[in-house]
């Protein structure tokens, strides 16, 4: 096992002084280093450091790393300076949005226009490419992650935030998507901006997360479904302790100290080669009760951590929040029945149904989709939610916004919690 926090210490190390050979370099009057050079006098500079370090540990009596050791700090260390080597400009790009890479050499861009191009290789051969996400999987997230023919998949969050995920061995080619994280300090009102809410909407789920009401936030892969739940829980007073429960760390709230000064990141652990170590979503979301969490946000729902994160939603913790694959906002409930299903608990359809209608509150479903009558400009936006209210076999609910004529929710039904709401700021305009 490496330390990551002498990679952490050695890398601002070598940072520093990467950075007063610039200073030196400018004073002097000499050309700027080019990204090759900087790479391989950081090399020289990372061997010293480590080197010290050796001597350091000698002198007070303790053993040294190892040569295996040392290399690994060495490739951690080069790794958390450069980041992805040939994939840092895309990910420096604001207009990109998806990344795809069907081998080293076959890889495609998208953008936020809608536009998908081709993209010159990102690595000299497939092998160069596993072994760059190899030293990612090594040193992101809150520990190391196997990427290899015993372990060919693989997610994990960039530093930039953005989300990667990689097969091997089960393709001809290594694979690889990344999902830019490119809002990540989003608010309600930006979203409002950009029209995937209306005015209205961000005022009925400014009020809903302020009244404490459980939001499950639903829509297909890339609709936009973890930018809304950052957004939303953004408007979560800062006074608050929050406790993420994720996959990978990917929503980054305690990134911003100034709006989420406590917070607990929790993250799924995988089992080790022999088998061992492993802790599951459920039991991440069963310890974060004991956490004394204000709210519990479960990044993603996609397994039999459902019937744990319902349970906790039913126990007072008010106002918690997730996401959760679907086609519509009624189909959420079908989907949730089948996760319980495959849980331990094994629930059948009529309880997961209870269960449902007394934790969840709203259904907000986000929706994808290339506006050709726009100039095929791609669109996200909120198209409905469903509030839930109550059960009686099936779970009973209304769609308080609908599909308006160009597909953006539009006030449908009255909201029977309406007093709630409207003590936190929310009247609606047509009720």
């Amino acid at each position: 096992m490496i330390d990551h926090s002498l990679v952490k210490r050695f890398r601002q190390e070598v940072g520093d002084r990467l950075a007063h050979q610039r200073r030196l370099d400018q004073a002097n009057g000499l050309a700027a280093m080019t990204g090759e050079d900087e790479r391989q006098f950081a090399r020289a500079l990372i061997s010293q450091v480590l080197e010290e370090h050796a001597r350091n540990e000698i002198g007070l009596g303790r053993t040294p790393p190892t040569v295996e050791e040392e290399e690994a700090l060495a490739a951690g260390i080069h790794a958390a300076l450069f980041g992805v080597g040939r994939l840092q400009p895309l990910l420096d790009d604001p207009d990109v949005e998806n990344i795809d890479i069907n081998g080293c050499d076959k890889v495609f861009v998208g953008y936020a226009d809608g536009q998908e191009l081709a993209h010159d290789p990102v690595a000299e051969s497939d092998e160069e490419l596993i072994e760059l996400i190899q030293i990612l999987a090594a040193y992101s997230g809150l520990s190391s992650r196997p990427f290899d023919t015993a372990n060919p998949q693989l997610d994990l969050r960039l530093p930039d935030g953005s989300r990667l995920s990689a097969v091997m061995d089960v393709t001809l080619r290594p694979a690889v998507s990344i999902r830019r994280a490119r809002l990540g300090k989003v608010f309600l009102s930006d979203l409002v901006g950009n029209g995937t809410l209306s005015p209205e909407i961000g005022r009925f789920l400014t009020a809903a997360v302020a009244a404490r009401k459980n939001l499950m936030i639903a829509g297909s892969t890339n609709a936009g479904k973890t930018t809304l739940l950052r957004a939303l829980a953004n408007e979560i007073p800062a006074g608050e302790r929050l406790i993420t429960v994720e996959r990978a760390l990917e929503l980054g709230l305690d990134q911003f100290p100034e709006l989420h000064p406590n917070v607990v990141a929790f993250e799924q652990r995988l089992p080790n080669s022999e088998g061992q170590g492993e802790i599951t979503m459920a039991e991440l979301v069963r310890r974060s009760l004991r956490m004394n969490p204000s709210r519990v946000i479960v990044g993603e729902v996609l397994g039999d951590e459902i019937v744990t994160m319902l349970n906790a939603m039913t126990q007072g913790n008010d106002g918690s929040l997730s996401t959760i694959h679907a086609n519509s906002s009624m189909e959420v409930f079908n989907r949730i029945s089948t996760y319980a299903l495959q849980a331990n608990e094994r629930l059948p359809i009529d309880a997961t149904h209870m269960l449902i209608a007394g934790a969840i509150d709203f259904v907000v479903f986000v929706e994808k989709r290339n506006d050709y009558d726009r100039g095929g400009t791609l669109r996200r936006y909120v198209s409905s939610i469903r509030e839930v209210n109550g059960c009686d076999g099936r779970v009973l609910s209304s769609e308080v916004f609908a599909p308006g004529p160009d597909g953006s929710a539009l006030p449908h039904a009255p909201v029977s919690c309406l007093q709630e709401l409207a003590a936190h700021g929310y009247h609606p305009g047509g009720w």
